[in-house]
This record gives structure tokens, C-alpha cells and sequence, in this order.
């Protein structure tokens, strides 16, 4: 072990544990040595997304206790010396921890396709993992987070806080789901469906490759103020769709439909039909959103074969994509820094949790912040 910054070798944290559907409960872990392979991370701040508020409530089920929260972005405090060298960071280094893990030597790993590993794979990702398993520490909503010797992390480049650098895993999405999977171009016209925060990456993301014109469709009261913060972030469109005909929008300003169409609204079954309307001929649709039903009213099959669409499924980034996320926030070209967001110490999850379901009192912030070791909350913008 190269060090644990002064701290005892019996030392323990807090986490949350969800145990059962919205039953958060704070415990005291302890935090376990570290060989020479891993590496233990103080947390600082761990970002939420729909995933988070759907395991709290239910609609995710997971049949056992665990500690979640897979956005994780921290300083390490202990690391083996072969981690050291596999990861290239030391003791004190800022990094951003990536949701799967990779054994790096099966197929899938080694094409690069480290989301299907053999080993892991979706079911052992972080933020998913049994609490009984040993150590306990497997997620971000703990003071500290164990890291396996499968981990893979990205340093934070400096002077990037790190409440703004876990957007690292929404503006990864962007990235990766906006432009490297469906190759978008210079001068392309894209469309995005859904503006919360990985909507918003995903503008930002097209922007950045050249997109010549980029529309975003929200609906309902929430989604009317997040697409006046599309604007900001390169939108040169905006459709609120229970007002205007989106395919009538985008034909009448750019004279044709979109090459490329991305589609991550969340339970939001008639967004597939209108994706497909929104394609040109030959054109692109990006499925990234989790319908929650096997209902797609809208969508018409047949226009795939005519359009001779391709159509693609898209889960999770890769670490080309978060190395881009890292470094357009550090470059502060899009203002991810000025988002709307609610910060919370572990005693508030719940109620934040709670909002971004949509059964709190309170308007669900666009991006929600864990600070673990942090009093109280704060909302900005």
C-alpha cells in the first residue's frame, strides 16, 4: 500500500444503504485495507440520475441491499503500487470513477466493448453491488468508496471542482450517444428528445462536432423551463411538443429532417414514433432513453423499412467519451457550471431522491449533487 493519508488502520465512513424501496438508511462501515491492485477513494461528490430515483422508488428493482450512486468523482486515499501503475495516479489525485468495472482480458474487454465484460458486465456495476459484499463500499453515496482492481478512473484535470466534474458521466453520455455512435458530422442537422441533463450533454456534445442546426422537444411545464436553458448550451430550435409539430418545426427552418436523432426521454413511449418522423431518409435514431412500457404509440415500423433507417440501442459510455466529457468541462465552453442544481450532505438524499421522482414538494433540480461529507443542502441557478 503506497499510503492512506494519516488516517487509522480501523477507520470507518458513512454510506447509505438502500434496503428496501425508499428505505435510505445511514451506516457506519468500516474502510477496509487495500492490496496491491485497488485503492480506497474519499468521495466528494456523486451525481444522480433517473437511475438513482428509480432504484429508490421501486421501478428498478434490485432484490438486495446495497449502497448506490455511480457517478463518483474523488481524491484517492490509499492505492496498492501495481494500481498505481496500471491507473497512473497517486495518493491525493482528483479522479472520476467510471460505472463498470473491466477485467481487461475477455473478449468484449479487450474490443474495447468493456460494458458486456465477461466477468462483470451490467450486473456488477457500481452503485449496483450487493452490500454484503466485501468491503461494503461499492457506490458513491459513502464518505468513501472501494475500488477493485477492475476499476477503471480518469484523473479530473485540475482546478475542476468536483461537484461540476461529475457531469464527467452525463456529458460522457452526450458524447458517446450524440456523436461517436451514430457519427455525426460537420454540418449535420440533429435532433435531441428530452432536455434534462443528458439532453442537454447531448446538445452540447453536437454543437462541439459542428452539428449546423441542433432541435430539442420537451414536454409539460418542467421540460418548457429546461428548453430556455437548451438555448444556452447551442439549441438553435426548441419544440414543446403538446404545442407545436416537431417534424413541421425542422422541415420549415432547415428545409429537410434530421441526419441524426437521439432520442433520451424517460418513460415517454410515443418519443420512439416521433424519432422516426424526425429522421431523414437513411438517417439515424438513437435509442438511449428506458421507455418503461412495451407501448410505443406513434411509431410505425414501416417507416424504418421505407426510411431505411438505421436504428441504434445505446447503454452507457465508453472512456473516449469521458476523457472528452473531462476536458470540455475544463474548458468551460458550455456553461454546465451555471445548470440548476441541488446539493446535499447524506442526511437530504431521501428528499432530493424523492423531487427527481417527481413525489417530493419541491421541482426536481436538472442536476443533483451528493456531497458526503457535506451539512445540509444548497440549490444554485
Amino acid at each position: 500500500m503506497i499510503g492512506r493519508a494519516g488516517r487509522g488502520e480501523s477507520a470507518q465512513g458513512d454510506a447509505l444503504v438502500l434496503e428496501s424501496p425508499r428505505q435510505l438508511v445511514r451506516r457506519t462501515i468500516e474502510v477496509p485495507d487495500v492490496g496491491p491492485d485497488d485503492a480506497l477513494l474519499k468521495v466528494e461528490a456523486c451525481g444522480l440520475c433517473g437511475t438513482d430515483h428509480e432504484q429508490f422508488t421501486g421501478h428498478l428493482p434490485t432484490g438486495f441491499a446495497f449502497v448506490p450512486g455511480h457517478e463518483t468523482v474523488g481524491t484517492i486515499e490509499a492505492l496498492g503500487g501495481r494500481a498505481a501503475g496500471r491507473w497512473g495516479v497517486e495518493v491525493g489525485d482528483r479522479v472520476a470513477v467510471e460505472v463498470f468495472q473491466s477485467c481487461r482480458v475477455c473478449g468484449p474487454c479487450l474490443a474495447g466493448d468493456y460494458r458486456r465484460c465477461a466477468v462483470h458486465g451490467i450486473s456488477d456495476m457500481y452503485g449496483f453491488v450487493p452490500v454484503d459484499k466485501s468491503p461494503g463500499l461499492w457506490g458513491g453515496y459513502a464518505q468513501y468508496q472501494y475500488l477493485s482492481a477492475d476499476t477503471l478512473l480518469h484523473r479530473v484535470p485540475a482546478g475542476l471542482d468536483p461537484v461540476l466534474a461529475t457531469v464527467f458521466n452525463p456529458l460522457g453520455a452526450g458524447v458517446r450517444w450524440a456523436v461517436t455512435l451514430p457519427g455525426t458530422r460537420p454540418g449535420d442537422v440533429v435532433a435531441v428528445l428530452g432536455p434534462g441533463i443528458r439532453g442537454l450533454a447531448a446538445v452540447a456534445a453536437a454543437k462541439d462536432a459542428g452539428a449546423a442546426t441542433v432541435l430539442v422537444t420537451g414536454l409539460g411545464k418542467r421540460d418548457a423551463e429546461r428548453l430556455s436553458l437548451a438555448k444556452r448550451f447551442g439549441a438553435d430550435l426548441v419544440v414543446a411538443v403538446e404545442a407545436e409539430d416537431a417534424v413541421a418545426v425542422l422541415t420549415k427552418a432547415v428545409g429537410r429532417l434530421a441526419d441524426v436523432v437521439v432520442d433520451v426521454t424517460a418513460k415517454a413511449p410515443a418519443a420512439l414514433g416521433q424519432a422516426v418522423s424526425l429522421a431523414r431518409p437513411a438517417g439515424t435514431v438513437v435509442v438511449a432513453g428506458i421507455r418503461g412500457s412495451a407501448e410505443t404509440p406513434g411509431f410505425w415500423p414501416d417507416l424504418i423499412v421505407y426510411k431505411e433507417l438505421r436504428i441504434l440501442g445505446a447503454l452507457g459510455v465508453d472512456a473516449a467519451a469521458y476523457r472528452q466529457a473531462l476536458s470540455m468541462l475544463a474548458s468551460g465552453r458550455f456553461p454546465f457550471a451555471e445548470l440548476p442544481r441541488r446539493q446535499v450532505g447524506l442526511d437530504a438524499v431521501a428528499d432530493l431522491l424523492g423531487d427527481m421522482a417527481g413525489e417530493g414538494e419541491h421541482d426536481a433540480p436538472v442536476h443533483g449533487v451528493v456531497e458526503p461529507w457535506r451539512d445540509g443542502a444548497t440549490e444554485s441557478n
